[in-house]
């Protein structure tokens, strides 16, 4: 990561200087000065893209899947291959979806949403890359072609066989009511939500996609992603190796920091409502 301490040369490296300024400097002082920085990146982007991970839908109230108390310290995930052998996996996975239990049910776009949403519509971000499954961005106005989901979306289901898209609750209505597991409409095919399972193959077409809009940006930024899962990680460090800059924002540190141009330990809503003012 490249700071003050960096270009003045100063023994121990960047990471001496950023724990100076903080233990020198009051907070607020630091964070106002990292988000101008993130915002000056912003504005000399010409085709930046944003990669989203679970630290931005936190803040709508939707809990992690890995952390501590997140949806799998709860319940144990259901792999792609028990899904398609068994019949009670199946009921199992239908159950979760109908009761909200990963808590995405009634969520609503955050301020970081919305600021992510008018770099869209202002022409600076080209595409929108998440991780997350809940559909907020779409939410927040992000048309869907820029929104390339590496790990699907939970807001409806897919034929595993023939690709048809089904909506969640005509299925819920059999379900519930008459217990049936959905089936596909058209040609019986096992139906599940449009979600990559463990064990699953990643969706090749929206890989493609993302590896061609990171190739093409001068500005990639990392907003609420702890980095650590492939393939998906693997795109800030290409953007990177490609000659764009770096930007990271989220709560914890990320094993790329220290590759970055810049890395905010921040709340991702309040510091990219302040980078992405509205008009």
């Amino acid at each position: 990561m490249r700071t003050l301490g960096s270009s003045l040369g100063a023994p121990g490296g960047p990471g001496a200087w950023e724990s100076l300024l903080r233990s020198r400097l009051p907070t607020g002082f630091i964070e106002a000065m990292s988000r101008d920085r993130l915002r000056d990146l912003i504005a000399e982007a010409q085709r930046a893209v944003i990669f989203t991970g679970a630290g931005i839908s936190t803040e709508s109230g939707i809990p992690d899947f890995r952390s501590p108390g997140g949806v799998w310290s709860r319940m144990k995930p259901i792999y792609f291959d028990e899904f398609v052998r068994s019949e009670e996996m199946r009921r199992e996975a239908w159950n979760r979806t109908f009761s909200g239990a990963a808590g995405w049910v009634g969520a609503k776009p955050n301020q970081g949403h919305f600021a992510v949403a008018r770099l869209v519509t202002r022409g600076k971000v080209s595409a929108v890359i998440t991780q997350n499954v809940d559909n907020l961005h779409q939410d927040a106005g992000v048309p869907p072609a820029q929104v390339i989901e590496l790990h699907g979306n939970a807001t409806y289901a897919k034929c595993l066989d023939c690709g048809l898209r089904h909506e969640l609750e005509v299925l819920k209505q059999s379900f519930l009511g008459r217990g049936e597991i959905p089936t596909c409409r058209e040609c019986g095919g096992l139906v599940k939500t449009a979600t990559v399972s463990f064990g699953q193959q990643m969706p090749r077409t929206a890989m493609e996609h993302a590896e061609r809009e990171t190739l093409a940006a001068d500005l990639f930024i990392v907003l609420g992603s702890s980095l650590v899962v492939y393939p998906a990680a693997g795109f800030p460090l290409l953007a990177r190796e490609n000659g764009a800059r770096l930007a990271i924002v989220n709560r914890e540190p990320t094993p790329q920091d220290e590759y970055a141009d810049i890395v905010l330990h921040d709340e991702i809503g309040p510091a990219m409502a302040a980078a992405v003012p509205l008009d």
